[in-house]
Formats: structure tokens, C-alpha cells, sequence
């Protein structure tokens, strides 16, 4: 249940599970940059946020195309108005305007529900039995929330979901190879989880160079009697310590503990930052497109 395939369709590339393909009456797919409408660097590329340096009309375009690729044109997109919460929404029909929020689910035939990213982790859920889907958008901060779990949890509740009946898809996102987040991050993940620990690695070494260390930044280092020889100058003080955080692992523990079985999740494997000529990267780029995740009961 690990094959990821990119499909070429309409001059672009769609990435799906193989997986999520095979299930009847789902629809689903993870966008990639190249092609589409508009332009960035002199190259055409799927942008499919709307951003204040591309102009709408190419925006829509673009998720038409997208759209199209997917055989879901029929399909009504729902997108969310993403907050790095763990708000997460039931939608029935198509609303007016976009729910305030970074997760939403339905068993209602038609809708197409999407996230938008460009490095935080798209989540995809099927439920193979009661026909139900979810989409989550999982940054750093909605991860500290535990969205996916919660998501899962609330699928239970409105659906009759049960977890082993679950099918779960990380989609491209920035890998632990990227992803540098500094003490408060640190500090906050070693608060509310156990396994925290698990899922950061040291970086380069840090000012002066020592390597910072997980616990050394969850907890706190003793106080230091010789460290008057390295003072700086106010104004002068060397960078804080980072670590790399692994955010598909720490997701990918929140299912496993929701009780979704191991073989039912996947992870693309693919980094956005480190292949920014097939996806946007906000890390690595600033200000840039936006790639949507979608999933759909046609």
C-alpha cells in the first residue's frame, strides 16, 4: 500500500496513492508546480492560492485544470480559510464563502474538499467503509493540536468511523532535511508528547560550536560557570540553537495512536523544499504559490 504514482493529465502532473485510487467512488489528488496558466520566474506554474503576485483569473484557471486532470470537474471545490488551528468543520454543501479553519470532512457525493500548502503537511482520510472523507492541513502549530487525531476522533462521532476502516495520506511536504525550528517550538512539542524526542535531529552546530541537543532545548541546560567566556556584547548575541522536526512522523504517530493501523498510512516521501522545481516551498522561497490536496466522493 506504499506506491505513489505522478500522473501526467493536461500538461500537468497530478500525484496520487495507489492506495486511495483503487477505492470506488473516491477521488483524490496532491498538485505539483509545473504547467497551468500562470508565471513565476518566466516559467508557467499551477499556482492554485490566490496570491497578490498572480492574478485571479489564472488562479481559477488553474484549479479548472486541476480539476480537470482529476476526472472531478463536476465536483464542487471546498477550500478552507486556514488559521494553523484544529478547527475542523462537517460540510454538507457547498458554503458560501470558505470556512474558517484547517480541517474538513463529508460523506456528501459532489464535494471536493481541499487544503492548500507549500511545505505544512497535507493529510488526506477515507474511511473504506461508511464512505466518509477528510482533509487536514497540519503545520507545525496544528500539529502541536493534535488536528489529525482530532479529525479522526470527530469522523467517529458524525460518521460512525471506526479507525481500522481509515486510509490515511501525508501528501509532499517539507521533510526533517529542511525543517529548522527553534527552542520555543522545541519546548512546546516536548510538553504535550511523549515520544517528542523522536522526531527532531540535531542541526550543524549551533553558536560557538556546540550542537544543540533536544533535551538541551526542551529542558534547559544547568547553569554554566564559565559561560562569562563567550559573553557577547549587547547587541552581538549569537543565533538561538535549532533542531530539525520531522512533522510526517509526528503525524504520522498521532494516527497510530487514534488507532488507524500502520498499513493503512502513507507518506509520499517527497520534501518541498528540496525540489522546488516540482513544488512550491515557502521556506525555501518566501512569498510563493500555493499546491492544493484534495479528496471527494464522486
Amino acid at each position: 500500500m506504499s506506491r505513489w504514482d505522478a500522473l501526467r493529465r493536461g500538461g500537468i502532473q497530478v500525484v496520487q496513492w495507489a492506495a486511495l485510487a483503487k477505492l470506488p467512488r473516491i477521488v483524490h489528488g496532491f498538485s505539483t508546480r509545473p504547467g497551468g496558466e500562470s508565471t513565476r520566474d518566466g516559467n508557467h506554474v499551477l499556482n492554485l492560492g490566490f496570491a497578490e503576485w498572480d492574478e485571479r483569473s489564472r488562479v481559477t484557471a488553474n484549479r479548472a485544470r486541476f480539476l480537470r486532470a482529476l476526472g472531478a470537474q463536476q465536483m464542487k471545490l471546498v477550500a478552507l480559510r486556514q488559521v494553523h488551528s484544529d478547527l475542523i468543520h462537517r460540510v454538507d454543501k457547498q458554503p458560501e464563502h470558505a470556512p474558517r479553519g484547517d480541517a474538513a470532512m463529508t460523506r456528501t457525493p459532489g464535494l471536493l474538499l481541499a487544503v492548500q500548502t507549500a511545505d505544512c503537511v497535507p493529510v488526506l482520510l477515507a474511511d473504506t467503509r461508511r464512505r466518509a472523507v477528510a482533509t487536514i492541513h497540519a503545520g507545525w502549530r496544528g500539529t502541536l493540536k493534535r488536528i489529525v487525531a482530532k479529525t479522526v476522533g470527530r469522523m467517529q462521532m458524525e460518521f460512525g468511523t471506526r479507525p481500522r476502516d481509515v486510509v490515511a495520506a501525508l501528501g509532499p511536504c517539507i521533510g526533517r532535511c529542511c525543517y529548522e525550528v527553534g527552542p520555543e517550538v522545541v519546548q512546546a512539542f516536548a510538553s504535550q508528547f511523549e515520544k517528542a524526542s523522536e522526531w527532531f535531529a540535531a542541526t550543524d552546530s549551533g553558536p560557538h560550536g556546540k550542537m544543540a541537543t533536544f533535551d538541551s532545548l526542551a529542558w534547559g541546560e544547568g547553569p554554566n560557570p564559565l559561560k562569562w567566556l563567550w559573553m557577547t556584547p549587547p547587541g552581538h548575541d549569537p543565533p538561538p540553537p535549532r533542531l530539525k522536526l520531522d512533522l510526517v512522523a509526528a503525524n504520522r504517530r498521532q494516527l497510530l495512536d487514534a488507532g488507524v493501523p500502520e498499513g493503512n498510512i502513507s507518506a509520499s516521501g517527497e520534501c518541498t523544499a528540496c525540489n522546488t522545481q516540482r513544488y512550491f516551498s515557502y521556506r525555501r522561497e518566501g512569498p510563493t504559490g500555493r499546491m492544493l490536496s484534495v479528496i471527494g466522493v464522486k
